[in-house]
């Protein structure tokens, strides 16, 4: 897995928070004068994706209900992108947003520097229910409908590419059966290929696998993964599981819940077991030890260096990489640098 991944981190900068252990001194970090003014910073205007200032709201009976209050990221093409945190934290509704079912309240999304005016056919989701497949259709006219509807390819084309991608998600025999003749696992194999199918922008996932049993959602992740090895394809992916978080991301954006709010951005990949661990130890302090900081934050309080100040004072910083002239963000802790 870290192979895989270390493969494509010079095509995405990140952001990391280093797990406790590796906490070092900001001169660990620093270039020489010369050396630093050569390394370009992190470009956002290479982002595939971005979200700015976004807020979700909700009207109910009781009045507007805030879903996101002012979320900030950006996507890289080709990276996977996952949003984490627990059920109420508006992390759906921001993949809704993206998908242009849900209009903000205040700020903006922007797709190749345009702004998302509704839904389109450069953005497509998976959902977790296995209802998303119109029952009256073969496997194969189900994923060459969009093709057909959205006339990007004629009806023989569409029913070729679906062909392709139903053999690319081991599916080939299944082409004349109907949904209720497949399993869950099949369900969801059927609808990633009928996304993948429409070579969209971004591929929104919305906890896909949450309804499997452990081991089919185990599998159901690993194909995803050999899946983005051939199509390098840009993936937001939405999940409440800190593991699945840890395998598919490459960036992990954490949400504080009602509303949500960003609470930190870290690395996922590249890690050792260990990192990986003690990554997923920090998750779950920042997802469930700092409720109290997260309601003392104001509403514009919502930098990511903030949830992790009670371990100390924290600087981000740049530290350059010889990769392609690409720089990385740690975080490092003020005490130790002294």
């Amino acid at each position: 897995m870290s192979a895989r991944l270390d493969r494509v981190s010079h095509r995405v900068p990140l952001l990391s928070a280093a797990p406790d252990s590796q906490i070092v001194p900001r001169s660990a970090f620093e270039a020489p004068a010369e050396e630093a003014a050569r390394v370009p910073a992190p470009d956002a205007a290479t982002a595939l994706l971005r979200v700015q200032g976004l807020s979700l709201d909700y009207r109910s009976d009781r009045g507007v209900v805030r879903a996101t209050h002012r979320v900030d990221f950006d996507v890289f093409p080709s990276e996977r992108f996952v949003l984490l945190g627990a059920s109420g934290c508006g992390k759906s509704s921001l993949l809704k947003a993206v998908g242009g079912f849900v209009p903000p309240s205040e700020g903006r999304i922007l797709i190749d520097g345009q702004p998302v005016q509704g839904p389109g056919s450069d953005r497509v989701a998976v959902f977790q229910e296995f209802d998303q497949l119109p029952p009256w259709k073969t496997v194969l006219d189900n994923v060459a409908f969009p093709l057909i509807a959205s006339r990007r390819a004629t009806r023989p084309e569409a029913l070729a590419r679906a062909r392709d991608w139903l053999a690319r998600v081991g599916l080939a025999d299944f082409a004349n059966a109907y949904p209720h003749q497949l399993s869950g696992g099949m369900k969801q194999r059927v609808a990633i290929a009928r996304a993948l199918a429409m070579k969209p922008r971004v591929l929104l996932m919305d906890e896909p696998f949450a309804a499997l049993d452990a081991l089919t959602r185990r599998r159901m992740q690993d194909e995803l993964l050999a899946l983005w090895e051939q199509e390098r394809f840009t993936l937001l992916f939405v999940t409440h599981a800190i593991d699945e978080a840890l395998t598919i991301g490459h960036r992990i954006l954490l949400l504080s819940p009602h509303p949500g709010r960003v609470r930190a951005e870290l690395n996922a990949q590249g890690l050792t077991p260990a990192q990986r661990l003690a990554q997923a130890q920090r998750i779950e302090r920042l997802l469930f030890e700092h409720d109290a900081v997260a309601g003392a934050q104001s509403a514009a309080d919502h930098e990511v260096t903030a949830p992790l100040a009670r371990h100390a004072p924290l600087d981000v910083v740049t530290r350059p990489r010889s990769d392609a002239g690409r720089t990385s963000v740690a975080i490092v802790s003020s005490e130790s640098r002294a």
